[in-house]
C-alpha cells in the first residue's frame, strides 16, 4: 500500500480509503456485520489506514460497525466522518451545515464510533443556506477545544463545476476535502481536486 499526505495536516493516509457507506443492511442493501468486518480486515491487512464514514450511512450502523472494528488499534487509523444529513423527523434543525447540526451530529458520531476524537470531520452535502462562516471551518475552534476533531474540512467541487474551494484564512485547521463520483473506472474527480 502506498501512502500520501492528507492535505497540509501531516497525516499519512493510504492512497486507497475504505468507504463504509455499505456497512450495515438497514437500507435493504449493504453488508451485514460479519461481511463488513471481513472487508475491513482485508483492507487493514493490505495496509489501508484511512476510513471514511458518515453520520447518516445506514442510519448510523456504519459508524457503529467502524467503532467496533477499530477497537484496540484506534490510534493506527485515520478516521473521517461527515455530517449534514439527518433522518426525517420533527426537528427542523437536525440536518444542515449550521453549527447546531454540526455539534449534535458530532456528539452522536463520537458515541457511535466509541472514540473520543475524529481525525477529519467534514460537510457531506452543502445545504445551500448556511453561510461560509456557519460551516465547519469556522466551528473548528469549538471542536478543537473539545479535543474531538483534529482536522475540519468543507467539500470541494471539481474545477469544471464550481471551481476549487479555498481554505478559510481565519481558521488554520480548515482543510480542502472532496466528495464526488469516484470508482475504479471513474477517477476524473480525484484528478480535478488534486491539481
Amino acid at each position: 500500500m502506498n501512502y500520501t499526505l492528507l492535505g497540509e495536516s501531516g497525516l499519512r493516509v493510504s492512497e486507497a480509503a475504505l468507504g463504509t457507506m455499505t456497512f450495515g443492511d438497514e437500507w435493504g442493501w449493504g453488508s451485514p456485520k460479519d461481511e463488513a468486518q471481513k472487508v475491513y480486515e482485508t483492507y487493514r491487512e493490505a495496509g489501508g489506514n484511512f476510513l471514511d464514514t458518515a453520520n447518516f450511512y445506514t442510519s448510523g450502523t456504519s459508524e457503529k460497525f467502524v467503532g467496533e472494528f477499530i477497537k484496540g488499534h484506534r490510534e493506527s487509523v485515520v478516521l473521517a466522518t461527515k455530517y449534514s444529513n439527518a433522518a426525517p423527523g420533527n426537528d427542523p434543525n437536525a440536518a444542515g451545515n449550521h453549527r447546531k447540526s454540526m455539534i449534535q451530529a458530532l456528539e452522536a458520531s463520537l458515541k457511535r464510533l466509541q472514540t473520543d476524537y475524529i481525525d477529519l470531520y467534514w460537510v457531506h452535502i452543502w445545504d445551500g443556506r448556511s453561510r461560509m462562516v456557519d460551516r465547519p471551518g469556522k466551528h473548528s475552534g469549538r471542536t478543537s477545544r473539545l479535543d474531538t476533531v483534529h482536522r475540519v474540512a468543507d467539500r470541494v467541487q471539481p474545477r469544471g463545476a464550481h471551481g476549487r474551494a479555498r481554505t478559510d484564512s481565519h481558521v488554520q485547521s480548515f482543510e480542502l476535502g472532496g466528495s464526488g463520483l469516484v470508482s475504479l473506472g471513474e477517477r476524473r474527480f480525484v484528478r480535478e481536486v488534486s491539481r
